[in-house]
């Protein structure tokens, strides 16, 4: 029904869009969850960040030792201005697309790849970006409340110009925690344009996640993955 209801919602946005398009939210005040093309895979680009992170976490955690300085450093880069050496330095620190893949199996991420040649190529869905929303936000996550709350608070103090996507559908006054990602896929000059985040809608706390491909341009594929995410947190919060 929730489904049904969310594929509704999107057809009008859909119809005078580009490109293959995933929606998911999970509205944790009822419970409800509504998913279109859930096990649709696509490349993560900068969306895998978040990722790396819960993955050098639950290693730390395994270790039982904090991260260091110079970890906490590249993280809040990686995560707040969307550094890509960071995020290199950080997957090289948890073993690459072998650590990452093992992270994921105790994340409950069955449908991430991780590419072993460039971790922006890393291939998922949205059912697994909710997944990982729901490993930052519930006390049922194998990662330490410690933990969710570090990662969610860098996620909630992204740089303006990486914030752009799924806080779209957020209240204002609000924190939303975010991830934006974008990059060129394909010959043909498409873009891959994502967006994953824990935000507040009509008082309730979303989780959203919506992934794109073969967009046109930059510009293009953002204001569809607002489009969406607006359509996905009204919709999410009309069916309590």
């Amino acid at each position: 029904m929730a489904n049904a209801a969310l594929a509704r919602a999107l057809a009008p946005i859909l119809r005078h869009g580009t490109g293959t398009v995933a929606v998911g939210i999970v509205d944790r005040a009822t419970g409800v969850t509504a998913s279109y093309g859930g096990r649709t895979s696509f490349q993560t680009a900068s969306i895998v960040k978040v990722d790396i992170l819960a993955a050098l976490l639950l290693k730390m955690q395994r270790r039982h030792v904090d991260l260091d300085e110079d970890d906490r450093g590249l993280a809040a880069e990686m995560i707040q201005i969307s550094d890509n050496d960071a995020a290199s330095s950080l997957w090289d620190t948890i073993g690459g697309a072998p650590g990452i893949a093992a992270a994921n199996r105790d994340l409950g991420m069955r449908d991430t790849v991780p590419d072993s040649e460039a971790w922006g190529l890393t291939s998922t869905t949205v059912t697994d970006q909710l997944r990982l929303l729901d490993d930052l936000t519930s006390p049922h996550s194998p990662l330490t409340a410690a933990s969710r709350r570090y990662e969610l608070s860098l996620l909630r103090h992204v740089v303006p110009e990486q914030d752009w996507g799924v806080t779209a559908a957020a209240d204002p006054e609000t924190h939303p925690a975010v991830k934006d990602g974008w990059i060129p896929s394909g010959p043909e000059g498409w873009w891959t344009i994502n967006s994953i985040g824990v935000i507040s809608h009509a008082g309730h706390q979303l989780l959203v996640a919506v992934l794109s491909s073969e967009q046109s341009s930059p510009g293009i594929g953002i204001a569809q993955v607002k489009a969406l995410a607006k359509a996905a947190a009204v919709t999410v919060t009309a069916t309590c």
